[in-house]
């Protein structure tokens, strides 16, 4: 066995890498050519050497050592493998490191702000910091019972943000997921609270819904006395149906004439932030009406970046107030008719209105995502035909609205 003078004095011989001193039961010192002197344990799991590191010499002295050894033999002996627990209770011992609500939730987020956009990174922490975090951030998270989140979720509630406690109910829900997954609680009271506060009443964004009214809002915007490049973005935004931004960012380099179809980059579009660097881009087949609008539309803002510049500066695109603010001027209000309501007109009155034109590419060139294993499926180019279809028929068909003609509803077959 050895003493502490041989652990003092020992050496790594010239030209050896390193040198090993033997004590017994497997244990020994090992000694480098810079003169690093290491305990380790040697031991054989499944008939194959394997060590354990017992610490440096001196801090670990020669009786520390066999300690330690006599410790690992124990755990070995139990059936577990020293190096795994060890490595495990390296995992628990990080892990227990936050263990509050607060430090959890930051670490979680942490976790995933690279694969969140900006826009939701900023709304997700900054309604932790602002209603949770200063009510149960420095509770340990396994004392963050069912009552204690409903009292702080409450508390939001009766300032009338429903939407507010409802979303941090969910918000919440993942921080208990990822602190069970990383051995800081054992489950998430947030399901418990299924059905416990207010439910929020959904509003949607207001829509014209009937051929009439749809016909009196086209003859509107036709007679639009304001700027041309904002009546042309309101002509588009019926024809193309597409997401308000989507119109407004709208870029000459993306419109084809020659093919006629409008193609809108995936970074461009509302989805996720892999299905923005990786998914396809979405396309917008252009009926003759719309190109005839572009190719008005080309001496007043080709010469720029921008379909639809801004009007105090053509470095950036049209403001989402103008197309509100022209909605205004021709007396529609903001419970009647908005920007985004030309994606629900032309959704009711395609379904209702026109025959032949199946719901599955009314919804693709919504560009409203699909679950399931076709995912995406419907956004692809064998599609084309039907879309190109369905997009010279709408535009024909707000043509006889705005004209005035009586159009009857189209009634389905009984089955």
């Amino acid at each position: 066995m050895l003493t502490d003078a041989d652990c003092r004095n020992a050496a790594c011989l010239a030209g050896l890498k390193r040198r090993r001193l033997s004590d017994a039961a497997g244990l020994y010192l090992e000694v480098s050519p810079a003169g690093s002197k290491r305990w380790f344990w040697k031991f054989y799991p499944d008939g194959k050497e394997s060590r354990l590191a017992l610490g440096s010499y001196p801090d670990v002295s020669p009786k520390a050592a066999r300690a330690a050894r006599d410790d690992a033999r124990k755990t070995r002996q139990s059936g577990t493998n020293p190096v795994q627990k060890r490595k495990a209770d390296k995992i628990t011992s990080a892990a227990s490191s936050a263990t509050t609500f607060e430090g959890v939730a930051r670490e979680f987020f942490a976790a995933k702000e690279a694969s969140w956009s900006p826009a939701y990174s900023a709304r997700w922490i900054g309604r932790m910091e602002k209603d949770l975090f200063p009510l149960i951030g420095s509770l340990p998270l396994v004392e963050v019972s069912a009552p204690i989140l409903l009292d702080t979720l409450r508390r939001i509630e009766q300032r009338g943000a429903l939407d507010t406690a409802h979303t941090l109910r969910q918000t919440a829900g993942q921080v208990f997921r990822y602190g069970i997954q990383t051995g800081r609680c054992e489950r998430s009271p947030a399901p418990d609270l299924h059905g416990a506060l207010k439910p929020v009443t959904v509003k949607h964004m207001a829509a014209v819904l009937e051929p009439g009214s749809a016909g009196e809002l086209l003859r509107a915007i036709e007679a639009y006395a304001g700027h041309p490049v904002t009546r042309a973005a309101l002509v588009l935004s019926a024809l193309l149906f597409q997401r308000p931004g989507n119109i407004r960012a709208m870029e000459w380099a993306e419109i084809k004439v020659d093919a006629a179809m409008w193609t809108i980059p995936a970074a461009k579009m509302k989805r996720t932030v892999h299905g923005k660097v990786n998914g396809r881009p979405h396309l917008v087949p252009l009926a003759p009406q719309a190109l005839a609008i572009l190719k008005d539309l080309r001496p007043l803002t080709g010469h720029g970046k921008f379909v639809f510049p801004s009007l105090l500066t053509g470095e950036r695109c049209m403001s989402e107030n103008t197309i509100r603010g022209a909605l205004r001027r021709m007396g529609y209000t903001n419970d009647e008719m908005t920007a985004h309501g030309f994606r629900a007109m032309a959704r009711t009155l395609m379904v209702e209105r026109l025959p032949g034109i199946s719901a599955d590419v009314i919804e693709a060139q919504l560009a409203h995502g699909k679950s399931g294993p076709l995912g995406m499926a419907y956004d692809r180019a064998d599609f084309m035909d039907q879309r190109r279809t369905m997009m010279t028929a709408w535009a024909n068909y707000l043509d006889a609205l705005r004209d005035g003609a009586q159009v009857l509803p189209f009634k389905s077959r009984a089955g």
